[in-house]
């Protein structure tokens, strides 16, 4: 319960005190080390005195895409002639507000679509020690296609899986539906779950990774919004299926209303009798709990998520076992995200050839997508598994912003690195999207126009890898720091081409040794972004490096020149 601990210190302070760390150390008989080492680990906990203002301005991707980097500049000048001790700027790594960039997180609460001028105002506001205004919160009732449910008739699996407790029948039917993993690696539900069914003893755990810390990935927060009943139901028959007798929902800690909306739901379970003992009168016990994240992206990566909930620090673990033999606590722990839970309720309460039906060309299923970036209507849609990309960014996100025309795509995020216009026509779906050389992952489109950099934009995706590594293995460390720089030194230019063909093999030595060799997955797909432009973007790349020329000018201007160290986030 270190967490708790620390929260309530920071909550109290603002900041965690050396002396209420000593007394915590004292109280729970833990290392005063390894609790320092615990709070120093995760961008959530303060150790020093917090500014009066700490502004914090989203840097990655989407938010860079809508003009976080020019947001960052003007803040600075506006508060120039204020102290440390009144404002602190500085970037902050994906607050998971893709939809509605640029995004800030002023004092810890979250605005949107801000300006310069009022971003201002809020931090001034906090300067002068008044309230900080509520930011806008998206909630609202929203009909989604996926739900099978009748307000009223909520939870209509687990009544009649109580009654017949045929676990049998239900790993059949995620089988014959070939439900897969909806947070990136897509491996088969049905599969996972009868793991851990099958492995010995009674104690047994069902977590859920609600982190979504990827830039671009905003569909698990809107499901939770929507359908928080579809996810806890996909976990309580998870775990009747498999006889674990309690569940965890990971939930990131920017995530305040969903975290609220998520414990209103539990508490309606608690109160009908559909969640822990005697289960719908059965003999069926099952409790499930909301653990709130201390931030970071690498919490998304399965071992180190349970490292978290362990109340240590988010270090991925090495496998061997895998966390269906030996997760949470050693022992045997399912893993899925928002939306594979969300997933299960509907192939059971439908059926399974419902499921078939709902995708398109050979697909299954229907799939909720966070189309962001240089998008007419940025935001959350769900479609069936297997639409053209075409579709999904013209027809459902209106096309690209001020009648520009697309230049690259994103299919998820900086792990599926980038696909030119060219390839629009790919489809939503696992081996289509494999066979172009990406991925579908967790479904975070996000979309270029023509004005688009695509050396500037590899830049920050691998910035972005490089900030959030753990620090754990040499490979990662060292290696997304050395991309890192090397991208830099492409910005600036003037290299001869033997000089460019050494770079260009050391990086394809880093992009094989960080594939090869990372203990994770954040560590494996740093190349991505990098090895997908030099296949689709070369002559952009050649541009810059050789001749010195940036085709979208953003690279060699004064401005660029004056705000670099904000634009590609150089370590002094």
């Amino acid at each position: 319960m270190i967490f708790d601990d620390l929260r309530t210190i920071q909550l109290r302070y603002g900041f965690l005190p050396k002396a209420d760390l000593e007394g915590l150390s004292q109280r729970t008989n833990t290392p005063l080390y390894q609790i320092h080492s615990v709070a120093s680990f995760y961008p959530h906990f303060q150790l020093t005195p917090p500014p009066k203002a700490d502004i914090r301005v989203c840097a990655d991707m989407s938010c860079h895409l809508n003009g976080a980097c020019e947001l960052r500049a003007e803040l600075e000048t506006r508060f120039a002639k204020n102290g440390s001790d009144d404002v602190l700027i500085r970037e902050v790594s994906c607050l998971g507000r893709c939809d509605h960039a640029p995004a800030v997180s002023i004092n810890d609460e979250i605005f949107t679509k801000v300006t310069a001028a009022s971003a201002e105002r809020i931090a001034r506001s906090a300067i002068a020690g008044e309230e900080i205004p509520e930011p806008h919160l998206e909630h609202g009732r929203v009909q989604c296609a996926s739900d099978p449910y009748d307000e009223n008739a909520r939870y209509g699996v687990v009544r009649k899986l109580a009654e017949t407790k045929n676990w049998d029948g239900v790993l059949a039917e995620l089988k014959a539906a070939e439900l897969r993993g909806m947070g990136g690696a897509g491996f088969p539900t049905s599969m996972k779950w009868d793991l851990v069914r099958k492995q010995p003893g009674t104690e047994k755990y069902i977590v859920c990774n609600a982190d979504e810390s990827e830039p671009g990935t905003i569909k698990d927060r809107f499901i939770m919004t929507h359908l928080p009943h579809l996810v806890i139901e996909g976990m309580i028959v998870a775990g009747l299926v498999t006889g674990a007798k309690r569940g965890i929902l990971y939930i990131r800690h920017e995530y305040h209303l969903q975290e609220e909306i998520l414990g209103e739901e539990l508490r309606r379970c608690y109160h009908g009798g559909i969640l822990g003992k005697n289960i719908l009168g059965s003999d069926l016990i099952f409790d499930l709990e909301i653990f709130v994240s201390p931030g970071g992206y690498i919490c998304g990566e399965e071992s180190a998520l349970i490292e978290a909930i362990e109340g240590k620090r988010a270090e991925p673990r090495n496998k061997p076992p895998f966390p269906g033999q030996a997760g949470l606590w050693q022992k045997p722990t399912v893993i899925n995200n928002v939306e594979t839970f969300a997933n299960v309720p509907q192939i059971l309460a439908r059926g399974v050839e419902w499921f078939k039906t709902q995708g398109q060309a050979g697909s299954r299923g229907l799939k909720f997508v966070g189309v962001s970036g240089h998008v007419t209507r940025p935001g959350i849609f769900e479609v069936p598994m297997g639409t053209p990309m075409r579709e999904v960014i013209f027809r459902h996100a209106g096309g690209i912003r001020g009648g520009r025309q697309l230049k690259a795509f994103a299919p998820s995020g900086p792990s599926s690195g980038y696909l030119p216009a060219s390839m629009v026509d790919v489809r939503l779906d696992f081996k289509a999207l494999a066979d172009a050389g990406s991925m579908l992952g967790s479904g975070a489109i996000v979309v270029c126009d023509d004005t688009t950099c695509m050396l500037d934009m590899t830049l920050n995706a691998v910035r972005f890898y490089r900030n959030e590594s753990c620090g754990k293995c040499v490979p990662c460390r060292v290696g997304s720091q050395k991309m890192t720089e090397l991208l830099v030194r492409w910005t600036h230019g003037g290299l001869t081409e033997k000089q460019y063909r050494a770079d260009l093999g050391l990086v394809e030595e880093l992009c094989a040794a960080m594939s090869l060799t990372s203990i994770c997955g954040l560590g494996q797909i740093v190349p991505a972004p990098v090895q997908s432009v030099l296949k689709h973007f070369r002559e952009e790349m050649d541009a810059h490096v050789l001749k010195g020329l940036c085709p979208s000018g953003i690279c060699f201007s004064a401005s660029a020149r004056a705000g670099e160290v904000q634009r590609v986030g150089i370590r002094p």
